[in-house]
């Protein structure tokens, strides 16, 4: 693929095109809205459900859930097209998250968010598979950015909306007012093209991706010290991890070569770093620096404009042009950002330190990762769209889901007496392991 971006092709917004990229925008919107929601009130269902020690368990579990459901997800997504999966994964979502909002006790929550986890593997491989049909390749940046701008608005009221809605009324009406948001996006969304490919399915190991997920819900468990030998739950996590995950994965991805394996590994150091960081954001600045849920909100609202902000100066600035240069680039601003934030945790450092170091981290994280979807497709065959987009989407859900399962039973053991300082060497490993993305990126064709 040329590393020239095509900057005048037509806008997604205008034409044939536009009702789908209204629906596009919607979903996306409505993962946003969910995402910054959560991560905004977790810290209040934590201390209500007196379960802090299951925190990263809470983020890790629904990543476990998506690799299993992305084992199905591709394969079906290419045999029967993107509509009907699309339907199947807004319905599991939804309930996952009505579970997440009554459950009475944090292991129930945390089932809750098991079950709206799948539902979200599943419309994510599918939203991908719509863009390669619908789309032609070279307006496929522009689609993915207009995935990642459509944060912004959510960016701008969801945390402070679930905020307000969690000091007004409770935090359970954050997670039971979504199905009203996954409604009007399945209306904007149910007229988008789909059609099945031509190209018949493959026997999904189903079993590996069991077998991964139940490998982080192990690493999960040992963290929550549930038995004596606990240690060697966290050995056989990470041997069900490393077995099964090569096994849903194509060969060879991860090795250091170029083409997909590059990219995959790229695109798994950079999210991971991100994601973990993202995590423990809200507890740092509402534990450390005594911010309220409504202004630690505001925090990831900067984030995910900065976010917005890189991928539309990947999709249209010039200078940004060579694909493979600028994921570099993003990368080193996501270590720099991480590195940075880590210094909310030193009260002699201004606040603004930090919540500038978290914006330039974003800003790189745009830059990268939309990017790397637009590599990732460009080495996908024809009628091949939605393995590849599930091998992709795959490999972040693994890589994310062992990094923080492998964290929360570090936070775990730290959690009653230094949660802090646990939060933030956490933060810190993050910024380290975006720094290392910078190895596979130089592979990038």
């Amino acid at each position: 693929m040329s590393a020239v971006l095509d900057v005048t092709h037509p806008s997604p917004w205008r034409g044939r095109h536009g009702r789908t990229t209204v629906g596009v925008f919607s979903l996306a919107f409505l993962f946003a809205f969910e995402a910054l929601a959560v991560s905004t009130v977790m810290p209040r269902v934590a201390d209500q459900l007196d379960g802090l020690s299951w925190y990263p368990v809470a983020f890790a579990g629904p990543l476990a859930a998506s690799i299993v459901a992305l084992a199905w997800a591709g394969p079906a997504a290419d045999r029967y097209g993107p509509g009907p999966v699309l339907r199947r994964g807004l319905v599991i979502f939804t309930l996952g998250v009505l579970l997440a909002g009554a459950a009475p006790t944090m292991p129930l929550f945390v089932a809750g968010r098991l079950v709206h986890g799948y539902g979200g593997g599943v419309l994510g491989v599918a939203l991908y598979v719509l863009i390669a049909q619908a789309y032609p390749e070279a307006m496929r940046p522009r689609v993915f950015a207009v995935l990642t701008t459509a944060w912004v608005l959510p960016a701008l009221v969801g945390p402070l909306l679930a905020a307000q809605i969690a000091d007004a009324v409770g935090w359970r009406w954050v997670f039971l007012g979504v199905p009203a948001l996954a409604f009007a996006a399945w209306l904007l969304v149910a007229d988008a093209p789909s059609r099945p490919s031509s190209v018949g399915p493959e026997k999904v190991g189903l079993r590996f991706a069991w077998l991964t997920a139940g490998g982080a819900l192990l690493l999960a468990l040992a963290g929550q010290r549930v038995v004596a030998w606990w240690p060697g739950l966290v050995i056989l996590g990470v041997v069900a991890i490393y077995v099964g995950g090569r096994r849903l994965l194509p060969p060879g991805s991860w090795r250091l070569a170029p083409g997909l394996p590059a990219v995959l590994l790229t695109r798994a150091a950079i999210g991971t770093s991100f994601a973990a960081a993202e995590v423990y954001l809200p507890l740092l600045l509402t534990m450390k620096r005594g911010l309220s849920l409504t202004e630690a909100g505001w925090v990831l609202t900067i984030g995910a404009i900065t976010w917005s902000a890189g991928a539309v100066l990947a999709a249209r600035w010039q200078a940004l042009a060579d694909q493979p240069g600028r994921v570099r680039i993003g990368a080193g601003l996501v270590a720099v950002g991480l590195l940075g934030f880590t210094t909310v945790a030193i009260p002699a450092v201004p606040l603004a330190v930090p919540l500038a170091a978290w914006g330039v981290g974003g800003l790189g994280i745009g830059m990268a990762f939309s990017t790397l979807s637009v590599l990732a497709l460009a080495t996908a065959r024809d009628g091949e769209e939605g393995r590849t987009s599930a091998a992709l989407q795959t490999n972040d859900y693994i890589s994310i889901a062992a990094f923080l399962a492998i964290g929360g039973v570090v936070f775990a053991g730290f959690a009653q007496n230094a949660p802090v300082a646990a939060a933030t060497g956490l933060v810190l490993t993050a910024a380290v392991l975006a720094a290392l993305a910078l190895v596979p990126a130089r592979r990038l064709a």
